[in-house]
């Protein structure tokens, strides 16, 4: 299939012949090449995992604090269907201005519109999978005398873990979205950006060769990420558990 659409991609930019609207493939690949022996295509990538990291994983650390009290708690879950219902429809994206005026332009607001687009797909997923554990696990927690933060950690997290990487899995898609396309408005910072911002300044070049480059970079990024880190954690936890997601 990948193949398939190499082949098309070279084909239809050939057909084209307007580098400046559809490189071909093996431009793409080209620019793609000098741009990480020069060093700046792994620079930008790099600098934009970090940022993404510090919000991934703040954003994970809230969200399951926040399914935590409401697996525990009535309250908890009344506070959390409320948020969620608030702010889960809301575009993390939408959140750039008032990042802008609260955290300035660098990587506070980078992190605070990341946190807000792993926490409520991430909460609303491990609530989901705590809520299916099975009342014999819960019976067995509570005969052990665990309570709190104990409870969610020894019994809640093992049994709803396919609904927690579930919950992973999109939180890292919204937050490599959001990060991208953050970076495409404001993301420079002191002189340096991420992907986001090294294809905002391709374009603005008109070297569009490159902006394809740095989106096919979004691209495998995220593939790797998918389909080699977390189909190894699947296969090291959920599959060798024989659990199912929920």
């Amino acid at each position: 299939m990948l193949l398939f659409i190499g082949l098309v991609w070279e084909g239809y930019g050939r057909w084209l012949n307007n580098d400046l609207i559809f490189p071909t493939l093996l431009q793409t690949l080209q620019s793609l090449f000098e741009g990480t022996v020069s060093g700046v295509i792994p620079e930008r990538a790099g600098y934009s995992l970090m940022v993404l990291l510090q919000g991934y994983a703040a954003g994970v650390a809230l969200a399951m604090l926040l399914a935590g009290f409401a697996a525990t708690t009535r309250v908890g879950a009344d506070l959390l269907d409320l948020l969620t219902a608030l702010f889960n429809p809301l575009p993390a994206i939408a959140l750039l201005p008032l990042a802008l005026m609260w955290f300035g332009l660098g990587n506070g607001s980078l992190v605070f519109v990341l946190v807000h687009s792993v926490m409520w797909p991430m909460a609303l997923n491990a609530h989901s999978g705590f809520r299916a554990v099975s009342p014999t696990l819960r019976m067995v927690g509570h005969n052990y005398g665990l309570r709190g933060l104990r409870y969610t950690a020894k019994i809640l997290i093992p049994a709803a873990f396919p609904s927690l990487l579930a919950g992973l899995k999109i939180g890292w898609a919204f937050a490599w979205r959001t990060l991208i396309a953050a970076e495409l408005v404001f993301g420079v910072s002191s002189g340096s950006g991420g992907l986001g911002w090294f294809i905002y300044e391709r374009k603005n070049q008109l070297d569009i060769a490159s902006v394809f480059a740095g989106l096919l970079t979004v691209v495998l990024i995220g593939l790797v990420v998918e389909g080699l880190l977390f189909r190894w954690v699947e296969n090291r936890t959920v599959k060798r558990w024989g659990m199912q997601a929920m």
